[in-house]
């Protein structure tokens, strides 16, 4: 194994710099969701359906790069992820028809794939030592976050200057700046002997079979059905339901005076938040158990929601559950993604936690769907936010059995 490497290698370093650009754009889609509306009078269902279509994509993408990855190379992956991310974005820029966006943004969504946790993820994970990796990995994810920092602020700034039409070419040409950065990439294969001789198919019906696949599989769900619903409608939520910035307050002295602005603010924070608590949760996972730190991550998810649901929605509960929810927004990635490595390996790291994150996306294109296809029905997200209650609470119990320990070992 690698273990004289260091925490901040060239390969970390470049893999930050991929994700934070790919998630700036792909989270500040929610802020288009009321401008593309606008001009088109389009219902809140059918942008949110392509943005739906985006993470379903995301989803089915993820473990097809992940393999393509492990047999032609992490960079020529990432090359194809970029250049198809930014063409989805092209694209899309030129829509303007609902089933126009909703086409295109299959495209976007493999983009994000290709450019996303499960390449980057694995390249990293093999680049790390043992002590470093649940830290490597959480680095990366936190800038992910940092990405969603500046991505919805960024594209309401561009919003005051520019059409949305010009704001996703500007995005496109970011994301194809990155192959610029793949130089810097290369990574050994760390991977034992029996590793590198056993196939992608045999690992593949080993963990179908294992139970605890299936648990890690179906826990992660509602985390995609959390983060997908809120980085899409909560802007509009914030927007349409919350209650009046107050001159005078603090946020009015801020410069934040409208629930608009707010919106987009609360996405930042979010992702400020979130960069902590997903280095925190890195820096539990190689001390504590993953799986009972992934319990604890989604029950308190679980009150969080269900809390800020009930209280009366003012600029002060926004900003307090952008924080609370942020502290425990990516932290389930490094020490899932880091369940999967120590559980089944590092060969196959890319293509077997791309599975999982098939189930993250799919709950993600139920939230971000049912969240616009509910507001045109009741008016209001209500019932959504109940739901993803629900689908955390589920989340939580069904980590507890999983066997965590390598997969040779429990056979042993």
């Amino acid at each position: 194994m690698n273990r004289a490497a260091p925490l901040f290698s060239p390969v970390l370093i470049v893999g930050c710099v991929i994700i934070m650009v790919s998630f700036a754009v792909r989270a500040s889609f929610g802020v288009f969701q009321i401008p593309i509306a606008d001009e088109f009078g389009w219902l809140r269902s059918e942008f949110s359906l392509a943005i739906a279509i985006q993470n379903l994509a995301w989803g089915i993408g993820q473990p097809i790069f992940g393999a393509i990855a492990e047999k032609i190379g992490d960079r020529k992956a990432i090359i194809i992820g970029a250049i198809v991310y930014a063409a989805g974005l092209v694209l899309s820029s030129a829509a303007t028809t609902p089933f126009e966006m909703q086409a295109y943004e299959w495209l976007v969504g493999f983009g994000v794939a290709g450019t996303g946790f499960g390449v980057v993820l694995a390249v990293v994970g093999r680049a790390s030592s043992d002590e470093n990796r649940s830290m490597s990995l959480a680095i990366v994810t936190a800038a992910g976050s940092a990405g969603q920092i500046i991505g919805a602020p960024t594209a309401e700034f561009l919003l005051t200057i520019m059409s949305w039409q010009m704001v996703f070419i500007v995005f496109a040409a970011s994301v194809l700046a990155l192959i610029l950065t793949l130089p810097l990439m290369r990574a050994p294969v760390s991977a034992t002997k029996a590793e590198l001789e056993e196939s992608l198919g045999a690992i593949l019906i080993k963990a179908f079979k294992d139970p605890s696949y299936t648990m890690i599989f179906l826990g992660f769900f509602s985390c995609g059905y959390q983060l997908a619903f809120i980085t899409a409608h909560f802007p509009a939520f914030v927007t349409e339901m919350c209650g009046p910035i107050l001159p005078g307050g603090v946020l009015h002295s801020m410069g934040v005076t409208t629930t608009s602005a707010l919106g987009a603010i609360a996405i930042s924070l979010i992702g400020a938040a979130n960069v902590g608590g997903t280095l925190f949760a890195g820096y539990l996972g190689k001390r504590y158990s993953k799986k009972y730190l992934l319990a604890g991550i989604y029950t308190a998810r679980t009150i969080v929601a269900a809390v800020f649901i009930l209280l009366p929605i003012t600029p002060i509960s926004v900003v307090i559950f952008s924080v609370v929810m942020g502290s425990l927004w990516l932290a389930t990635v490094p020490l899932t993604s880091g369940l999967v490595a120590h559980i089944y390996g590092l060969r196959y790291m890319g293509t077997l936690y791309g599975i999982v994150f098939f189930s993250h996306q799919v709950g993600g294109f139920l939230g971000v769907w049912l969240g616009g296809r509910m507001y045109d029905i009741y008016g209001d997200y209500t019932l959504v936010w109940w739901i993803g209650v629900g689908v955390g609470a589920f989340s939580a119990l069904v980590h507890l059995p999983i066997r965590e320990r390598p997969l040779a070992a429990a056979a042993t």
